[in-house]
């Protein structure tokens, strides 16, 4: 049983992961830790947190749907692709020893750090170096594939997905940020879904905290859609990034 105060702590990280999602990505690098500080195991961990989190992807896109106007295709291109890999992540999570997800997480979420630290380095070094067809539909078909990959990273983790996904869309498509962050909301909650339906008949999913969470991150994805055009992320990423990496080299200690 857990107590009111480690509810508490549990529907404040969520809320902080919900914001953290919709500004800058990497919400789960304070969620994830929190429930393994409060003593679930990984694996159970994980999975609570992705079933958790799935409200504030809502709740972030909900927000900025004014920016999803005529997306619709890219919509339409784009989510069988983050619904497929979520599922094909959240099969690899559950079948693959527990052990290994256990050696894993540290480098998990220290690569998460990373990508989330060179994220736009990374992305200016792909464009510049890339030869993309200058047909629009080809070259925004190409995405399929890459945005595919991230989403089995995002149904087997997902620590980091909402930084891949704002890549990937960044280099195939030709928009605005705040656009782009809209549909990688919408895209992010689709590899979310998925794999959270295929969890919810796993029997790890710990439904108490779970439920807080929930409510937790639709608030903070709500709140972060809301003032996403108004705030500068760059602060919140680089502090999310420390934190990043200093939980990866606890959990790095502790192996």
């Amino acid at each position: 049983m857990f107590s009111g105060y480690e509810f508490a702590i549990a529907g404040l990280a969520a809320v902080s992961a919900g914001i953290i999602n919709a500004l800058a990505g990497g919400g789960t690098l304070v969620s994830f830790p929190t429930l393994i500080a409060l003593g679930i195991p990984e694996v159970a961990a994980n999975i609570t947190n992705t079933v958790a989190l799935c409200p504030g992807y809502l709740g972030g896109a909900i927000a900025q749907r004014e920016d999803l106007a005529g997306q619709g295709h890219r919509l339409r291109l784009l989510l069988p692709a983050g619904i497929a890999g979520g599922i094909a992540g959240a099969v690899l999570l559950l079948y693959i020893p527990p052990q290994v997800f256990r050696v894993l997480v540290p480098f998990l979420i220290l690569l998460a750090a990373v990508l989330l630290a060179v994220q736009d380095r990374v992305r200016k070094w792909v464009q510049e170096h890339s030869t993309h067809t200058n047909d629009k539909a080809d070259r925004e078909k190409n995405a399929i594939v890459p945005l595919g990959l991230a989403a089995v990273y995002g149904g087997y983790f997902g620590a980091g997905l909402s930084v891949i996904v704002l890549a990937v869309l960044g280099l195939f498509f030709d928009d605005s940020l705040t656009r782009l962050n809209a549909l990688k909301q919408c895209v992010s909650l689709s590899v979310n879904v998925a794999a959270a339906v295929f969890f919810l008949f796993s029997g790890l999913v710990v439904w108490p905290v779970a439920l807080v969470m929930a409510a937790g991150a639709l608030a903070g994805g709500a709140i972060g859609g809301r003032i996403a055009g108004r705030v500068n992320p760059e602060h919140l990423r680089w502090a999310i990034v420390v934190i990043g990496i200093v939980v990866g080299i606890v959990f790095l200690i502790r192996l």
